[in-house]
């Protein structure tokens, strides 16, 4: 029997799974938002959550206990990951042109003038300004640990990431009192939308960022990692720098030059 570098997977239910609960939470949120009861969007989050557990679980057997993971492998996972970058970056390319098509350009309907009268918008120079110094301290963090387990320093790998993820659960914090003391709201014409849709998305991918750096972090502890075979962790890292130039467009050109 001539084997292969190339890791065949087996059938999983996990993927039927992952539809299903993004089917449900999709159509419950729908609902909830029209005043129909949660059940559906807290089924779908519960059955999202499961198949992350289970499916996370089976990828980390695979690579960690089984060795399915070889240098062909581990060449495909890299250009995966790579390539969904990319479709993120066009993702919030999205929202960066709708910003800029209404705030380069106001119409009359805007009143001619950006930010739109009667919306005051936040100062870029408190809050915002220290979100941008988390992030920023959290890239370096972040890049301290990997080069601790290029170099086999568990340890110092292990703080590293530690205070990462408490950098990412600030952000959050932070991001979550300003959304609530904000002098607008998602309804304020296109400066609300745009502002909270773009925002409101950095911080859906810094949850899921710092998601990915716990579950990094668990696996340093358990002793998954080598001084050669962490792509996990790499994974994480490129996600959590693509999160922070993200966040470094936003602060530039919504937060500072749009107000």
């Amino acid at each position: 029997m001539i084997r292969n570098p190339f890791h065949l997977v087996e059938f999983s239910p996990w993927p039927l799974t992952g539809s299903m609960g993004a089917l449900f939470l999709t159509a419950g949120s729908a609902g909830w938002f029209h005043g129909e009861s949660n059940l559906v969007c807290s089924l779908g989050m519960i059955l999202i959550l499961l198949t992350m557990l289970q499916w996370w679980r089976d990828i980390v057997r695979e690579a960690t206990f089984q060795g399915h993971h070889t240098i062909k492998v581990s060449t495909g996972l890299r250009w995966g990951m790579i390539l969904f970058i990319v479709s993120e970056v066009c993702f919030f390319f999205a929202f960066f042109w709708a910003y800029f098509h209404s705030s380069l350009a106001p119409t009359p309907e805007l009143g001619s003038c950006w930010p739109p009268i009667g919306v005051n918008p936040l100062n870029p120079f408190q809050v915002p300004l220290l979100n941008t110094a988390v992030l920023l301290a959290s890239g370096v963090t972040v890049t301290w640990a990997h080069h601790s387990l290029m170099e086999g320093n568990r340890t110092s790998g292990f703080q590293g990431l530690l205070i990462t993820v408490i950098l990412g659960v600030y952000f959050t914090f932070l991001q979550a009192g300003e959304y609530y003391e904000a002098p607008f709201t998602i309804s304020d014409g296109a400066y609300g939308s745009t502002f909270f849709v773009a925002t409101g998305f950095h911080g859906l991918h810094v949850l899921i960022g710092s998601t990915f750096l716990f579950i990094c972090l668990l696996r340093i502890w358990l002793y998954h990692f080598s001084t050669g075979h962490h792509f996990g962790f790499e994974a994480a890292a490129w996600y959590w720098h693509f999160v922070d130039v993200v966040w470094l467009f936003l602060y530039i050109s919504i937060y500072w030059w749009g107000s």
